[in-house]
Order: C-alpha cells, then sequence, then structure tokens
C-alpha cells in the first residue's frame, strides 16, 4: 500500500488539509464501495468504522485513516466470486491495480492492492480460503484495508484525542 507520508515532502504536492470527521465519512464511504463491488449479501461484515493513525513524520499535525475490515460465514465459492468481482470492477470505478497474486504467506493466499485513481487512498484485500498449501481454512474470508495518504489536520485540532 501508499504509504507516503506526504508531511514534510518539500517538493511534492502539500498534503489537504482535512478535518478528521470529514477524512472519515470519506474512508467509511469509500469502503462501502468497494463492498457493493464484491457484491455479497448473505455472510456477514466486522463492524467498525475507520480509525485514525498518526503519520512518522509529523504525528502531532498529519494523520492517515485506516479502515480494515472483512466478510465472513459465507461460503469458499462465493468469496472467491466476489474477489473476482471486485478484482474486475475496481479499474471500472477509478482504482489502479498495483499488485495481484498470490501471497508470500505459508497458504499463497490471493491477495489484491489498489490505488484509487480519483482519491488519496489505496486498498488492499486478501481471500482468506483454503488453497493447494493450506487445504482447509476454518475461517473462510475476504479481508480488506482501506488506508488513506496522509492528511493535514486543520489548525488546533488535538490528534491525540482521536480515534
Amino acid at each position: 500500500m501508499n504509504n507516503n507520508d506526504g508531511a514534510g515532502a518539500e517538493n511534492g504536492p502539500k498534503p489537504t488539509i482535512l478535518a478528521v470527521e470529514k477524512a472519515r465519512a470519506q474512508t467509511n464511504h469509500l469502503s462501502s464501495l468497494i463492498l457493493d463491488m464484491i457484491g455479497i449479501k448473505e455472510g456477514k461484515v466486522t463492524e467498525g468504522g475507520a480509525g485514525v493513525s498518526l503519520c512518522d513524520n509529523d504525528p502531532d499535525h498529519f494523520y492517515r485513516m485506516r479502515h480494515p475490515w472483512s466478510i465472513y460465514q459465507v461460503s469458499e465459492g462465493k468469496l472467491k466470486q466476489g474477489f473476482e468481482r471486485l478484482r474486475k470492477h475496481l479499474p471500472q470505478r477509478g482504482w489502479k491495480i498495483v499488485d495481484y497474486g498470490p501471497n508470500s504467506s505459508k497458504a499463497k493466499v490471493l491477495e489484491l492492492t489498489a490505488d484509487s485513481r480519483n482519491e488519496p487512498y489505496s486498498m488492499n484485500a486478501v481471500l482468506v480460503v483454503s488453497t493447494p498449501t493450506h487445504s482447509h481454512e476454518s475461517n473462510p474470508r475476504i479481508e480488506v484495508t482501506v488506508v488513506s495518504a496522509c492528511f493535514r489536520a486543520p489548525k488546533g485540532t488535538d490528534l491525540g484525542k482521536e480515534y
């Protein structure tokens, strides 16, 4: 995923100044769009929403949003279909797939990473199902994480009080 802090980059674009609640709403909205692209209506989706992570270069002023979630309690076949729908629909919806294929885990599960062409966000999805190297997955699921680039908090924001 794109982990460019954006903070202190002298030659790069200035980070967007954005209130934490607006960034949270934007991140949750993008997560919702990704869930819609997956297109699985049954099963369960983990609850909760986007949270704040501080950016290393200047944690007093810069933050990023991170929203991890999963779809589970659905058959491996439906998860595989949903993962393939996601791979197909992301480029049509303004995302560039930057990595796709088996990951480096022992199970060699499929992983997909994409960057938004329109917003300062990346997403990563992992299809956790049985594989030739891991013949039985007891908790099949699709894990998704949506992460923003670093935003600059508006003057007066105490990032230590954000979650």
